[in-house]
């Protein structure tokens, strides 16, 4: 019997099994940042330990950085304290450090697959709760707590359960102007924000073989949002195009022997899954969140749901308390809600691609009155490939912010944030209250194009027609 991609990892990077039937696990490549690893450090420093392997860590600043002046001293003395502890632990304990000074700087997410850090067949830890993003390398990646980042700082493994592996088989051809992330919005509006506990997602089918590496990131990304305890697909050559001359991967001789290595973690033809999801891709259209989780999601050709039509108690409390804390009425269309704020970035979607996207069809427009719209690549490497193109001025003469690298508006914690009851088109992962910096501060998680449009209308808009993409939405 053949055995997926996830068993072959899993089998591969096992210690031991624990007496509590988990598994003691190998971590290939320990991703950290300065939030969530200060605290460990002081774990270890307590203690008395070492890292085991520093050259399998890597470390970057990101969630709490700023986006407009990234010049220290920073204003935020919490900022500028956290930065500075992440420098003097990199070198206390002689782990790589992207400083902001090194020009590599960026979100961990974006920063390891640009670096050629991730790698197929490996298995990788971050204390952040996107790090299956580099599943899209055919890695086995998990976001950890911070005694978990000490773990692995300490013995470069940790203990789990395994899960179960599901396959998510998406067939056919997706329509123009839909996108990864439409895909992902999609599968999570299906299966539920909880329908992937004790699972890991295997993506497959012809709609993923013909994604680019950065959109398989963009649903990788997302797969903790469907509740999975990480989303990964099987490398093929383009994962290997990607990689070959990164920083970091192999060379020479070394290169055709890790390809070979990494084309055998793939899923045999005849491997076994716990569970099959089939999905039509002409059944996948631009799609945005209505309510408070990833899951509470449609089409955007979609109305409000009425409690009043739900299929349990449960369901009709959830969709009240969603719709009140949106502010927006039982049974009325998404499109034409007015925004406030629009954010183009995150570990989602702040890559090349998604600013050379939204570049093609956003010149000639202009951001609509009242509309705050920021711009913000994922790195510093992203930043300059971007300004190499023209792109930062094709969005700074739209009307957008171009921003330095960080997570920006994503989450709450730098200046980029929400004020009152503002309501933002985001491309970032999560809606939840409060996420974007204000307790009352409303997410429509969307596409970066589908965040341009709105921007430039003012409104939730089908980025379809308001760019004129081909085969508009009646077709």
């Amino acid at each position: 019997m053949g055995k997926t991609l996830f068993e072959k990892v899993w089998d591969a990077h096992t210690v031991r099994l624990m007496d509590n039937g988990q598994t003691q696990l190998l971590i290939g490549t320990h991703l950290i940042h300065e939030v969530t690893s200060p605290q460990a450090f002081g774990m270890l420093r307590d203690l008395g330990l070492k890292v085991k392997f520093p050259h399998r860590t890597f470390a970057t600043v990101d969630h709490i950085v700023p986006t407009d002046v990234q010049t220290e001293p920073f204003a935020d003395d919490l900022a500028a304290e956290m930065i500075r502890m992440l420098r003097v632990n990199a070198e206390e304990f002689g782990i790589t450090y992207f400083d902001l000074s090194s020009g590599k700087q960026g979100i961990v997410h974006v920063v390891g697959p640009e670096q050629g850090i991730t790698q197929p067949g490996t298995t990788i830890a971050c204390g952040d709760s996107h790090t299956a993003t580099h599943g899209a390398f055919g890695a086995i990646a998990f976001g950890i707590g911070t005694t978990q980042v000490r773990d692995v700082l300490a013995t470069q493994t940790m203990t789990m359960s395994k899960p179960k592996v599901r396959l998510i088989n998406v067939t056919g051809t997706l329509r123009p102007g839909v996108y990864a992330k439409d895909v992902i919005l999609h599968i999570i509006a299906q299966l539920g924000a909880k329908g992937g506990i004790g699972y890991a997602y295997e993506y497959a089918g012809e709609v993923f073989d013909r994604m680019s590496m950065e959109e398989r990131m963009t649903v990788c990304n997302m797969s903790i949002e469907g509740g999975a305890r990480c989303g990964y697909v099987n490398p093929d050559e383009k994962t290997f195009e990607y990689l070959k001359g990164r920083p970091y991967s192999p060379t020479g001789a070394e290169w055709d022997k890790a390809v070979a290595t990494w084309r055998g973690f793939a899923s045999d033809e005849d491997a076994v899954f716990d569970d099959v999801v089939n999905i039509d891709a002409a059944d996948i259209a631009p799609s945005v969140t209505w309510g408070i989780s990833p899951d509470q999601g449609f089409s955007i050709d979609g109305r409000m749901p009425d409690p009043a039509d739900a299929p349990s108690e449960a369901e009709r409390i959830s969709i009240v308390e969603a719709l009140e804390y949106m502010k927006l009425p039982a049974g009325a269309p998404i499109k034409g809600t007015k925004i406030d704020v629009a954010f183009i970035g995150s570990c989602t979607n702040g890559r090349l691609s998604d600013f050379r996207e939204v570049a093609k069809y956003i010149q000639g427009h202009h951001v609509a009155p009242g509309v705050t719209a920021i711009a913000v690549p994922g790195s510093q490497i992203v930043d300059v490939l971007c300004r190499n193109e023209g792109l930062d001025k094709i969005f700074t003469e739209a009307g957008f912010e171009w921003r330095g690298a960080g997570c920006s508006m994503c989450l709450a914690m730098n200046p980029d944030k929400l004020i009152g009851d503002q309501l933002c088109a985001s491309s970032s992962n999560r809606n939840f209250k409060g996420r974007q910096g204000s307790p009352t501060g409303r997410t429509i998680l969307m596409s970066p194009l589908m965040v341009a449009a709105a921007a430039v209308t003012g409104a939730v808009a089908d980025a379809r027609e308001v760019f004129d993409v081909a085969e508009l939405a009646a077709v």
